[in-house]
């Protein structure tokens, strides 16, 4: 997910998306533990929508202030 699609997104719709990712990232990270990984990149991809997310929602907040 690219960051122009997240700021399209509401700041619930955000928070629901980096908890889905947090969620497979937990998944992945048990697979890559007992050697079942077959998408190793994809940790990086959910690493990312979760860094933008989090951006995206502190830049928001500053906003606000």
């Amino acid at each position: 997910m690219k960051l122009q699609e997240l700021r399209a997104l509401s700041d619930a719709e955000i928070r629901s998306k980096c908890q889905e990712a947090r969620q497979e990232l937990f998944n992945l990270r048990i697979q890559k533990v007992t050697g079942q990984l077959e998408k190793p990149h994809r940790i990086r991809e959910l690493k990312k929508i979760i860094a933008r997310g989090k951006t995206i929602l502190r830049e928001r907040e500053l906003k606000k202030t």
